[in-house]
């Protein structure tokens, strides 16, 4: 893995339900951080010292309240640019190539556009990366919103914004287009995108 991919795959550690494997391995994932790219090295770095400092506790309940209990920071990216619309199923369906094309196989239980588990496919495939900076625009909506409720977990991902390339000009203008009206509601009157199989999800958590 280059330095980057190891960042991808440190913050999607990061952004993922935090159990106490995560707090007993706080010593590697310091190391971890420290070896991250210069750019992302701070963010991970600050993320890091909130984790060691929060109770295991107080870190779960806030993670829920976060990402559980506010559509408005959901951890899937596809929900910035479509809300709970039926193209965003359509737009599911492009991570689900990309994994194929990859021979990623991803569990089941998750939504194809969850964040950690597209953090994993870049830590590990070069498509992965690809399919990242293609999806940068949907990412620096999840950054903006993570920004507006103060939350430590927006350093994780402004530690991955910082490994991708800036947003050109058209890009930066559609984010804020975006921002500015929120998700989309549903449209009326169009038939199912998919076969439900491709969007079924289940709890994270038992």
């Amino acid at each position: 893995m280059t330095g980057a991919e190891h960042a991808f795959k440190l913050a999607s550690v990061l952004l993922q339900y935090p159990t106490m494997a995560l707090f007993t391995g706080i010593d590697r994932l310091d190391e971890a951080g420290r070896a991250a790219p210069r750019a992302a090295r701070e963010e991970f770095a600050a993320f890091l010292a909130w984790l060691r400092a929060t109770p295991p506790g107080e870190v779960a309940g806030h993670y829920v309240d976060t990402f559980d209990l506010r559509r408005h920071s959901a951890l899937y990216l596809t929900y910035y640019r479509y809300g709970d619309t039926r193209r965003r199923g359509t737009a599911m369906l492009a991570y689900k190539a990309a994994y194929r094309r990859a021979g990623f196989h991803p569990p089941d239980a998750e939504l194809p556009d969850f964040v950690p588990l597209v953090l994993e496919f870049a830590a590990l495939s070069r498509e992965g990366v690809a399919l990242l900076r293609r999806r940068r625009a949907d990412l620096d909506l999840l950054r903006r919103a993570l920004g507006s409720v103060e939350t430590p977990y927006a350093h994780v991902v402004e530690a991955v914004c910082a490994l991708l390339p800036k947003l050109r000009r058209g890009e930066l203008e559609a984010v804020r287009a975006l921002w500015e009206s929120g998700p989309p509601t549903e449209e009326v009157g169009l038939e199912p995108f998919a076969p439900p199989e491709y969007l079924s999800g289940q709890e994270r958590r038992p």
